[in-house]
């Protein structure tokens, strides 16, 4: 089964060697590795292009759900069976791919997801803002879906290319260019009883304290994020 995974990547030249490094691993389940460099100015694209590693270049800035569109496009147009997405920050471990990608591999299931609150998942140095709002955030979730998930927010994730290929609603609008596709497309997924899926035990690894560890603007960022999920309950648009 051929898979790609992607890295959206803007102004991560602190992160960036270690990852692509891991990238590299020659062990990685995936067939085919892919960073979207979204615009970045801060020396990323120099690390990126030196990488060895399949990129495309975006010159501006438009946000990681666009960096997801573009990803989702290369796969399709080259024949791709699934896709995963793992976060260009360093959060992520490339070594821990196998528990988000091999459940697709092996046809066992259609989506998976990593949770650092599962059994088995961590998250070193979680700030107290997050420690405290993604569980409030994932109970909201269950609420809406009527489906368990104990981490709503965690972008390690892998999706069969069917998915994409029979949506009836519209994953290219705009309003989806920044945190809303991959929180709009897994709501989808989960409420349309269609589709097999799983959650997975991750580590999310944060920086000590003082250091930036997100792009994310607080108030803005996190409306972003879960509008999506009240929209694909209400917009009846689904699977063929």
């Amino acid at each position: 089964m051929k898979s790609l995974f992607f890295a959206p990547i803007y102004n991560q030249a602190r992160e960036l060697p270690r990852l692509i490094e891991e990238l590299k691993d020659p062990s990685l389940p995936c067939t085919h590795v892919l960073l979207i460099d979204d615009g970045s100015d801060d020396g990323s694209e120099v690390l990126i292009r030196n990488s060895g590693l399949e990129f495309l270049r975006v010159e501006q800035n438009h946000g990681v759900g666009h960096s997801f569109m573009l990803a989702v496009d290369y796969a399709l147009k080259n024949g791709f069976d699934v896709i995963g997405v793992i976060a260009g920050n360093g959060k992520m471990l490339p070594s821990e791919m196998p528990r988000v990608l091999l459940p697709l591999l092996n046809d066992e299931k259609d989506f998976v997801w990593g949770s650092r609150f599962r059994e088995g998942g961590s998250s070193p140095n979680l700030p107290l803002f997050r420690k405290l709002a993604i569980p409030i955030c994932s109970i909201l979730v269950r609420i809406i879906t009527g489906t368990a998930i104990t981490d709503a927010t965690c972008g390690y994730r892998a999706f069969r290319m069917d998915i994409f290929r029979s949506a009836q609603f519209d994953w290219h609008a705009p309003w989806l260019e920044t945190y809303g596709f991959e929180t709009y497309l897994h709501a989808k997924v989960v409420m349309s009883k269609r589709w097999r899926f799983l959650e997975v035990p991750i580590t999310m690894k944060y920086p000590e304290s003082g250091i930036s560890y997100s792009k994310m603007k607080p108030i803005v960022g996190w409306y972003q994020m879960m509008l999506p999920w009240i929209v694909a309950r209400v917009d009846r648009k689904w699977f063929t």
